[in-house]
């Protein structure tokens, strides 16, 4: 069995490449974000050292006291934000992240876009669609979803490349996966940031292009 972090990298790569082929898809098609919330850079560095470069952060505060020293280390580092964002952190996620996927309400999205005008970068976005209409959970209820897109590129000017979400966790996931394929293809958005360690293999027959996975490959948290 599967012992230490680079081994599990290694099986969730495999699974992701087999559940890839049973539906047909190109090898590779379907990109892995190591989610390394609440895990040191110690825990990280043999992760990168197996070649592993995309990861995903809950918070910009933690992300910011552990990556830059990782970006120092390794090149090619992609990160991502994955967790909710306040608008008042918008500096520091624009200037620490390179692809934020939870953007779920006008003011965050307007604070953002400001921030990557003043910093002169352009990060590609994934709007978060609450599918569950879960009241305790971020992102944008799915019946809102179109309009709230369309304000995000035409209005505000971001650059919306696709649509993330996080299923109940009591409920079947894949119905879940469905409906957030659904509204971006009448969007015209390429990219579902969907699936994690449960769930990955569904989300990948459900045509996600990426997938969060944090326990499965760091084991548990402390």
């Amino acid at each position: 069995m599967a012992d230490t972090a680079t081994d599990r990298l290694a099986a969730v790569l495999a699974d992701i490449r087999s559940a890839e082929a049973e539906q047909g898809r190109a090898a590779g098609a379907v990109t892995l974000i190591a989610v390394s919330k609440t895990f040191e850079a110690d825990d990280i560095r043999p992760v990168l050292q197996a070649g592993q470069r995309v990861f995903g952060e809950n918070r910009v505060q933690e992300a910011m006291g552990k990556w830059p020293g990782l970006r120092q280390e390794f090149s090619g580092i992609e990160l991502h934000l994955i967790g909710p964002l306040q608008s008042n952190k918008a500096r520091e996620a624009v200037a620490t992240f390179d692809v934020i996927h939870t953007i779920d309400r006008e003011k965050i999205a307007r604070a953002l876009k400001a921030e990557m005008l003043a910093q002169g970068r352009d990060l590609p976005c994934f709007i978060q669609v609450n599918t569950g209409e879960e009241p305790q959970k971020a992102g944008i209820a799915p019946k809102e979803a179109d309009a709230f897109i369309r304000l995000c590129r035409e209005d505000i000017g971001l650059t919306v490349i696709g649509l993330m979400c996080i299923p109940p966790v009591e409920e079947a996931p894949g119905p879940h996966f469905a409906l957030l394929q659904k509204i971006a293809i009448r969007n015209g958005l390429a990219q579902l940031s969907m699936g994690m360690s449960a769930d990955y293999g569904i989300a990948v027959s459900f045509g996600a292009t990426h997938v969060r996975v944090g326990s499965a490959i760091f084991g548990g948290r402390g």
